[in-house]
């Protein structure tokens, strides 16, 4: 049965504007990197046809020699273009729809695969065309014409690079802000300012926060951390966190002005290994509490103190469910390949966000949400809808149409993550963590239950 990959991202343009570049399939190159050229046979209309190359030199040259040419089978102006391009036993067929919503337009892209072949298809040129989408969205914006207003927000984002990071750019680019980048190495793909700095030392990165207008900084910066618990990567994980927090709080104490909103990145693995404790803003952190949770996450808050900043919020996040990061692609993975059982007693806890909720909390802490207004202060990233170990699995299984699988004792994943230099602590342990401060805020989720948020982020089965 056919399986649909779905992303979707509001802009802050007239759907006529995006069509211009839309609904013209030669400038499919212009915003998405994964596409080397394409050729039309005639102009864009429906039954038209044209030859694309994807990037890469073993698929642009198989594809080049053997593929046929695509054929536009839907082409509706301001409103809906699809790409159906044969594959070897099978179709892929691309929609990118464009549709009105609250002065800006929302632009939805489907991606399905037909045929016996469509698991190969998918995994070679579905993950191609699809890698970062939303950056896509955001190149895509730009010769559509959307530029920052003068008095538009500029977004410091340091560790911009990282599956957050570059979420949050595209969004802020999507809706018509000035996005920079600190990076330790410019991508030249990205659509954004880029300054690189070493997340430790003064540089000419400092510039980036040097502006006449509104100015914001979110700190992402840290090492990814699923790495084996050892002393030596702990310090890591620790360093690369207030090191690069101090950098930027010693930088903003030497500009003329306030830096106007602060988001400084944390986590609700503060608390460690919770138990039942039900977590919120005001929960007291334990003493100790595992030395690369609380050891890891509790200097970085405090390396945060005295920023030089109107108005600040310490975002303390629990795991977003995002396709494009790596904590919910090997959950499913592991569901996939019949290992979605649960882990240990599957009673801990797991504290969840979807990634566009998240998104939403960053605006409205950036003061771009004139509906909710956030108190400075640790807010709590998370859905008011934690679940246990055991329903998590279950609900992917159910997801990914996996049968029941055995669960796997501490003992096994404990053994396992050493072979993978992983930490089992992961996933033996949890916490319930909710937020108090976006409750009386008036926040809502868009998508407050794990069934909601897996449907929404995971390729789903359709009769075409």
């Amino acid at each position: 049965m056919p399986r649909t990959t779905t992303y979707s991202q509001w802009i802050a343009l007239p759907p006529q504007r995006l069509w211009a570049v839309l609904g013209d399939p030669a400038r499919w190159p212009e915003w998405n990197p994964a596409v080397t050229s394409v050729r039309m046979h005639a102009a864009p209309g429906v039954g038209a046809t044209g030859d694309y190359l994807p990037r890469g030199r073993a698929t642009e040259a198989i594809h080049g020699r053997f593929a046929k040419p695509f054929t536009l089978a839907t082409f509706v102006p301001d409103r809906e273009i699809t790409i159906e391009q044969p594959e070897p036993a099978g179709v892929m067929r691309l929609r990118w729809t464009l549709t009105p919503r609250d002065g800006g337009t929302e632009l939805r892209q489907r991606l399905t695969f037909t045929g016996l072949t469509a698991p190969i298809a998918r995994k070679v040129v579905g993950e191609l065309l699809q890698a970062d989408a939303h950056t896509g969205f955001a190149r895509l914006a730009r010769p559509a014409g959307l530029e920052p207003a003068a008095d538009a927000l500029t977004v410091v984002i340091a560790g911009g690079t990282g599956a957050l990071g570059r979420s949050l750019a595209a969004d802020l680019t999507c809706r018509g802000q000035r996005v920079r980048i600190l990076t330790r190495r410019r991508n030249p793909e990205l659509p954004y300012e880029q300054y690189e700095w070493d997340g430790r030392t003064f540089g000419e990165w400092v510039a980036a926060l040097r502006n006449s207008g509104p100015t914001a900084v979110v700190n992402l910066a840290g090492k990814l951390v699923d790495v084996r618990p050892t002393p030596r990567n702990i310090a890591e994980l620790r360093d690369s966190r207030v090191d690069s927090t101090r950098a930027l709080v010693t930088a903003a104490k030497g500009l003329d002005r306030p830096i106007d909103h602060w988001v400084q990145a944390s986590t609700t693995a503060i608390w460690s290994d919770a138990g039942e404790i039900r977590c919120t803003e005001t929960t007291p952190l334990p003493q100790p509490g595992l030395p690369q949770m609380t050891g890891v996450a509790e200097p970085w808050e405090r390396a945060f103190e005295g920023a030089n900043a109107a108005h600040s919020t310490i975002l303390r996040t629990s795991i977003v469910l995002d396709p494009d990061a790596p904590a919910l692609r090997m959950l499913v993975r592991l569901a996939t390949l019949g290992l979605g059982g649960s882990v240990g007693s599957g009673r801990q806890w797991f504290s969840w966000i979807h990634r566009d909720d998240w998104l939403a909390i960053v605006r409205a802490a950036l003061g771009l949400d004139p509906r909710v207004s956030l108190p400075g202060g640790i807010v709590v990233a998370a859905t008011d809808f934690p679940v246990r170990n055991r329903e998590l699995m279950t609900t992917l299984r159910r997801q990914v149409r996996r049968p029941w699988s055995p669960p796997t004792p501490a003992p096994a994943l404990t053994l396992g993550a050493v072979f993978l230099r992983s930490d089992p602590a992961l996933g033996l342990t949890g916490r319930h963590a909710t937020s108090e401060v976006l409750r009386q805020t008036g926040f809502r989720f868009r998508f407050p239950t794990l069934d909601e948020a897996l449907t929404d982020l995971l390729p789903t089965r359709s009769t075409r």
